[in-house]
């Protein structure tokens, strides 16, 4: 191989380099399968927590699927499938995976990676935390509130937390995964390594995955 074709490959393979560890900073979703799953009233039936969970992980689709439902936006004036006080929409949902922590993006229906490391083991006190597949961590922005003092603020954001994790906890009976919603979080040492504002607060985390 002569030297401009050596230069020509070593490129080539820096310019590949470069576009995974871009591609890895974004996970751009496909758009939601709204037709998949089972009757509601089934789903209702067979929700329920677990614990025991396989170390298995989410495909694409369902990590989409699975985040649209959540909170992800199902009218035009960007309104959202769980409802929120004053539409605030103050919660977000953070992805601990093994291959980082992403924040969803509702508008770009995309996860963006904020921290490059493995925090599953920060997102609960219980030890399956740490291998579970996918573990959401509910951040509020309680600037978005506007509250003052005497408000019931804190009540508006438990609540909306609520709405999205029951979504999750549907979906998931839906699709056949496993999910436990937990509030035994240490949330200082997690906000920390989540490089989070002062004004964000750590609500609960919820562990999915499949079933063993």
């Amino acid at each position: 191989m002569n030297h401009s074709c050596l230069m020509i490959s070593t490129l080539l393979v820096m310019a590949a380099a470069a576009f995974a560890q871009e591609s890895a900073k974004l996970i751009k979703f496909p758009a939601p399968d709204k037709n998949g799953g089972i009757p509601l009233m089934q789903a209702l039936n067979q929700r329920h927590s677990t614990r025991d969970l396989a170390d298995k992980k989410l495909t694409k689709e369902l990590l989409g699927n699975l985040c649209w439902a959540a909170f992800g936006i199902n009218r035009e004036d960007g309104r959202r499938t769980a409802p929120s006080a004053r539409n605030w929409q103050e919660i977000s949902l953070y992805l601990a995976m093994e291959e980082g922590l992403y924040l969803y993006d509702a508008a770009e229906h995309a996860l963006k990676l904020v921290v490059a490391q493995d925090l599953r083991k920060l997102t609960g006190m219980q030890e399956f935390v740490a291998t579970a597949p996918l573990n959401v961590v509910y951040v509020a922005d309680t600037q978005k509130t506007g509250a003052r003092p005497g408000d019931d603020a804190l009540l508006y954001l438990g609540a909306d937390c609520g709405f999205i994790a029951e979504n999750v906890y549907l979906y998931c009976a839906s699709t056949g995964l496993a999910t436990v919603v937990r509030g035994m979080v240490g949330r200082e040492e997690l906000a920390k390594a989540m490089q989070l504002e002062p004004q964000h607060k750590i609500l609960l985390s919820q562990t999915v995955g499949f079933p063993k």
